[in-house]
């Protein structure tokens, strides 16, 4: 069973704990669970329901008209009035509504949407980012399963792919070359993807070796691309281990090739690396560097 605070529901749901506390009082509309040591809780159908009359609340229909509502009659006004709207805080409710119920359809439509109006990058950046670090907290609360995670995962994972694909191969420039990677025991390939994706639309060649690579196969990768660049990212890898002998490794086998990394361990250890080499904070420092070569 899933337990959230009304702190938890705020963070969720962008409403504040304050105005959950009015339409508890005086509508009625959620109605907090209690421990054995009368702890005041609340579930997961709590959640949904209040995205979907936070929601409906910003497309100016009165909560006290919502709380006259059943809950089907809920879900079915939120059909109505949310097809693909344009407003940011809309859609990231729709997408997780969506995800709670495994509706692949309603989630495409969606991502689509905001893909032909804002374009796949900003679209990855204004929505689908916001969107994961939403469902990274439901997932240490312990609210969303496997299954939801998989769910969005994979269809992003598929729209990406789609929109490297989309990108004209052909004039590449030949300031430099990219091979780019996952190291064994690093899961994080929406990254990865998304990377490849802002490297191949800046005009970069790219070699994408994928994840859980060893290596080996890298300096294999390196003698016959002869990249310019090395990148890779590095989250959970060497979270037990330190990462500076793997890095070394990498440089001395790597020469001709400039090191480029990112991800939490590359920050919370010390690293050093040598010129020309660098650890990238955020996707707009790989993208002011990218506008630099």
């Amino acid at each position: 069973m899933v337990a959230y605070s009304i702190k938890d529901l705020e963070n969720l749901s962008g409403v504040k704990a304050h105005t959950l506390r009015i339409w508890e009082k005086r509508y009625g509309i959620i109605c907090p669970a209690r421990t054995e040591t009368n702890i005041r809780y609340y579930r997961e159908q709590d959640l949904q329901k209040i995205l979907n009359i936070s929601l409906l609340n910003r497309h100016g229909i009165k909560i006290s008209k919502i709380a006259n509502l059943s809950n089907d009659e809920l879900k079915t006004k939120v059909a109505e009035v949310v097809q693909v709207g344009s407003a940011f805080e809309d859609q990231l409710d729709s997408l997780m509504m969506a995800m709670f119920d495994l509706e692949e359809a309603k989630f495409n439509l969606i991502l689509d949407h905001q893909i032909e109006v804002k374009g796949y990058e900003q679209t990855m950046e204004k929505v689908v980012y916001p969107l994961l670090d939403k469902l990274s907290m439901m997932w240490l609360a312990g609210s969303i399963k496997g299954v939801h995670e998989n769910f969005v995962v994979n269809i992003i994972r598929k729209k990406t792919i789609v929109a490297i694909d989309k990108i004209k191969s052909k004039d590449f420039k030949p300031e430099a070359r990219f091979l780019i990677y996952l190291p064994e025991n690093e899961s994080h390939e929406l990254s990865l993807l998304f990377l490849h994706f802002i490297l191949a639309s800046s005009g970069f060649k790219v070699l994408n070796l994928g994840n859980n690579v060893s290596i080996y196969d890298v300096i294999d990768g390196y003698h016959i691309f002869k990249p310019t660049y090395i990148y890779s990212i590095f989250n959970d890898s060497f979270a037990e281990s330190p990462l500076q002998p793997y890095l070394d490794e990498l440089i001395k086998n790597c020469p001709d090739s400039h090191l480029l990394i990112s991800g939490f361990q590359t920050t919370s250890q010390k690293i050093k690396l040598p010129p020309k080499s660098k650890v990238f904070l955020s996707v707009s420092d790989v993208k002011e560097f990218l506008r630099s070569l």
